[in-house]
């Protein structure tokens, strides 16, 4: 596991002074000998430096502790004289070592610019993770930029989780992360009563070297591959998910009170008379959002209450700490890894239904035609009516005489309001230009002994929708509202196409007759637009697939430049601060500004917060994707020699990837699986292309595949291409042709991340 990376400033960076005799003389710092380093214009012994420096006795210390920060951070080295060197002037690069399965890696340069190869023999140095420096040394022998490794600068592993084997008495672990490649060397009094085989948590006593293996001791047993759950505790630690909390977090959620008190209730404007509900999956505990609607006079009124978890998680303390780490709730098939205690989470902060909570009340008047025409934001004390479900409220709304009793029948004119408002706010979001690409999701059946039984679909209704326009006018709301009163915050990015992806976008689609308008800065609304025009084309799947692909990802940050697929000018995520940190620091940077104040952080910029609250996001998708593929590889595990009909989802040099239909899980086929020919790779098209035949396997075409291999060990799934499965020759000039439709037939697709269930990350 790597070490997550502290927010805080390191405090060696600048010393404080020492007293004593030497007080007169000024502290040495970073910055300091730095300079004096480069004034010299050649390297310098330790004792030159601090000698230009007129460091004294007392005053070593903190010149030392400068000295090693510097050379820990890769700005000075050491040379073999014992002088200490500028990194920068001796055309050296420091990054971040990114390994490969296949025992080669590379450096990713700190400072930008071409990763740089690194040999497997360069590799058996270090880890997957560790920062170095390297020196370039020429081309491998594809043409890439080679370098060798000079100084490990930090080591990023500390445990690593993997499989005990033994070979001949010797014990070793092979790591679950493929990234690290080297076997692991178990001391000889480290294995505790790990039995091969077995899945274990090891500390590294001994980092890898040029000439010795890395050497580790047994820590944890997690049991056998097969145990259910594995797959979890796997994934939390090969990703290092924080799932413990610290003992000053629980200390602190043990004081918090069990309900809200009537001093918590001071200064709220009170909402328990309006009809607020939250409408949820059934399986949601921690309700962060409440809604109630109603009309004004040709418009209408929104209220969207959202937890006030900022009342009782202030900046800085014990929770706020855990909370900032973890930066996101993780949801895994039937579990949950919170970002808040369940104290907080599912109870004291948790809008559950018949009881008082506190909230932050996002009030919106929104005319006939969708457009915000006011808004304020308060904090208030609400009373939710009822814990509806998204599958209750979608039959109520396209039946309403079932809705009946004491529930359902009091609610439904409030629901119908609400989906008057839905309809108009989706039509405005159309005039908009917001780009919605068609996906359908399903979900995972388990057995009484937790392994996968099954894939359902999970399709997604009106009720759904409603709440994600809900949402969506509600963080547009506080991207404004912050904006306005000129408060730095974390906002909730997406850039347009890069240049090189939409270059590459605009060459595929011209070879398909089609253009995308907007010239070399284009809108939401171009894609959209696009997307409407080949929506009826049997190729449709495979074009909206490169639409998909050819956007960036959203992030966050508090640089504002707007949201490309929602085609919002400002966008924030304030909807769910139970889940989501980014959404704790914007009720924060709200209620300052209401309080006539300004809010900064403490122990970290807005910058920093936002690169870590992007980090933490990819950090629990990564682990959700990697517990879902282990899963459907057990799940077809029994399947093997069975024959699915599938979608080619990717297409790569070494073969085509396939998602079998209904299922959405992922197999490769390798070229060599393929008719035999010589195929050649055309990432235009996004296809392989068969030199002798001219037969083509392109993004998004239909394959029939047969399940040849399933490895339970590195989560994969090999297929080969089924006797039956036919593409037809490509023409001699122009786009290939298929036998069978580009769509599939059940319109589906991978299943979509979410942030929790029922809910879409924007």
């Amino acid at each position: 596991m790597s070490k997550t990376i502290p927010l805080r400033r390191r405090a060696a960076a600048r010393p404080r002074t020492n007293k004593g005799a030497d007080d007169a003389l000024p502290a040495p710092t970073c910055e300091a000998i730095l300079h004096e380093l480069t004034e010299a214009g050649v390297p310098l012994a330790p004792a030159e430096v601090a000698a230009r420096l007129a460091i004294g006795r007392k005053q070593q210390h903190l010149f030392d502790a400068c000295v090693e920060t510097l050379e820990r951070d890769g700005e000075i080295l050491v040379n073999r004289k014992g002088e200490l060197c500028i990194v920068a002037k001796l055309d050296l690069i420091r990054g971040t070592v990114q390994g490969h399965p296949d025992g080669y890696g590379f450096v990713v340069p700190d400072e930008g610019g071409d990763d740089l190869f690194l040999s497997p023999r360069e590799m058996h140095k270090v880890l997957h993770g560790d920062r170095v420096t390297t020196r370039r040394i020429g081309f491998d022998r594809r043409g890439r930029p080679e370098a060798a490794i000079v100084d490990v600068l930090e080591r990023a592993n500390r445990e690593v989780v993997g499989r005990l084997h033994e070979e001949r008495g010797l014990w070793f672990v092979e790591a679950e992360n493929r990234r690290i490649n080297q076997d692991l060397l178990v001391a000889p009094d480290g294995r505790m009563d790990a039995q091969p085989g077995q899945v274990v948590v090891v500390e590294i006593v001994e980092p890898p070297s040029e000439h010795g293996e890395a050497v580790v001791r047994v820590k944890e047993v997690l049991g056998s591959p097969t145990d259910a759950g594995i797959e979890i505790e796997i994934a939390l630690r090969k990703h290092d998910l924080p799932f413990e909390w610290s003992v000053a977090a629980k200390r602190q959620a043990q004081r918090l009170p069990a309900e809200v008190r009537p001093a918590d209730c001071k200064g709220r404007t009170d909402l328990t008379d309006l009809a607020l509900v939250t409408i949820d999956g059934e399986t949601a505990k921690d309700f962060d959002d409440a809604v109630y609607c109603e009309p004004e006079g040709r418009g209408f009124r929104l209220v969207v209450a959202i937890a006030d978890v900022a009342h009782y998680v202030r900046d800085d303390d014990a929770l706020d700490h855990d909370a900032r780490e973890r930066g996101t709730s993780v949801y895994f098939p039937r579990r949950v890894i919170p970002m808040l205690p369940e104290a907080l989470s599912n109870e004291l902060c948790s809008l559950r239904a018949d009881v008082d909570r506190l909230c932050m009340a996002c009030d919106m008047k929104i005319d006939a035609r969708g457009a915000i025409t006011s808004y304020a934001f308060y904090p208030a004390v609400m009373h939710s009516r009822a814990r509806l479900t998204y599958t209750q409220v979608y039959e109520w709304l396209r039946d309403p005489a079932t809705a009946k009793g004491t529930v359902g029948a009091p609610l439904l004119p409030h629901l119908a309001q609400l989906y008057t408002l839905y309809k108009v706010l989706f039509a405005a979001r159309e005039r908009r230009g917001a780009i919605d690409f068609d996906t359908a999701e399903l979900a995972l059946q388990f057995d009484p002994q937790g392994k996968i039984a099954g894939v359902v679909p999970a399709p997604r209704n009106d009720a759904h929708r409603l709440i994600e326009e809900c949402m969506l006018a509600a963080n547009v709301c506080a991207a404004n509202f912050l904006t306005e009163h000129e408060q730095p915050a974390l906002y909730r990015v997406h850039e347009g196409p890069p240049p090189e992806k939409l270059a590459a976008l605009r060459e595929f689609l011209a070879s398909s007759a089609l253009t995308l308008t907007g010239g070399d800065s284009p809108t939401a609304m171009d894609y959209a637009a696009l997307i409407d025009r080949i929506r009826e084309r049997p190729d449709f799947a495979l074009l909206q697939t490169v639409l998909l692909r050819s956007l960036s990802r959203a992030e966050y940050s508090p640089d504002n430049v707007g949201h490309f697929g929602l085609a919002y000018d400002a966008y924030a995520h304030f909807t769910s601060p139970i889940r989501r940190y980014p959404d704790l620091l914007v009720h924060r940077a709200i209620k300052a500004v209401l309080a006539g104040k300004r809010y900064t952080p403490k122990g970290a910029t807005w910058a920093e917060l936002g690169v870590h609250c992007s980090m933490t996001e990819r950090r629990a998708d990564d682990a959700s994707r990697d517990v879902l593929q282990w899963l459907k590889c057990y799940y077809m595990k029994d399947r093997i020699g069975e024959t699915f009909a599938g979608t080619i989802s990717g297409v790569a040099s070494f073969g085509i990837f396939v998602t079998l239909d209904g299922l959405e899980i992922d197999g490769l086929v390798h070229v060599t699986d393929l008719p035999r020919d010589y195929f050649h790779f055309d990432g235009v098209r996004h296809a392989l292309i068969g030199e002798r035949t001219g037969r083509v396997f392109q993004l998004a075409s239909r394959v029939r595949v047969k399940v040849a291999r399933v490895d339970l060990d590195r989560a994969k799934i090999d297929f080969t291409l089924d006797e039956s499965a036919q593409v037809e020759k490509a023409a001699a000039v122009g786009r290939p042709t298929f036998a069978e439709p580009l769509a599939r037939s059940d319109g589906t697709r991978r299943i979509a991340k979410r942030a929790s269930p029922g809910r879409r990350r924007q």
